[in-house]
């Protein structure tokens, strides 16, 4: 059983923000900005890829524990990112980050522009 689903039943102390019958919004260790939070389900799947379809209402949840946090941690955005697979996913159990931003909060996702790189009619062809 992996860490994220002794969270969900409980086996594994956590500080909780919100939880229904199926999803579990819980503190991230990390704290990588004041207030980070994840969203999961409470039934396993590894990622996005394998997510059961009556699962995608996560993000009635994710926007649910947003606001909350918005409300209650008053910062200046949010970021919403899942990661899938590697190299990025470090926990295999599919799950939300909600990142309350701040000034001068050092977290940087770092987008950058590669429009001159990358062919967007290429991409367009290679994807249909």
């Amino acid at each position: 059983m992996c860490i994220f689903c002794k969270i969900a039943n409980h086996e594994i102390p956590s500080k909780i923000v919100y939880e229904d019958d199926k999803y579990l919004a819980f503190l991230d260790l990390s704290q990588t900005t004041y207030g980070h939070t994840l969203v999961i389900p409470k039934k396993h799947s590894k990622n996005i890829f394998e997510l059961d379809d009556s699962s995608f209402d996560i993000m009635r949840v994710v926007k649910k524990v947003a606001l909350i946090l918005k409300e209650k941690l008053n910062p200046i955005g949010i970021n919403i990112i899942s990661n899938n697979e590697r190299p990025l996913q470090s926990v295999e159990h599919f799950h939300i980050h909600i990142i309350p931003r701040y000034e001068d909060d050092n977290f940087d996702i770092g987008f950058k522009d590669n429009s001159k790189i990358y062919n967007l009619d290429d991409i367009l062809e290679e994807i249909k």
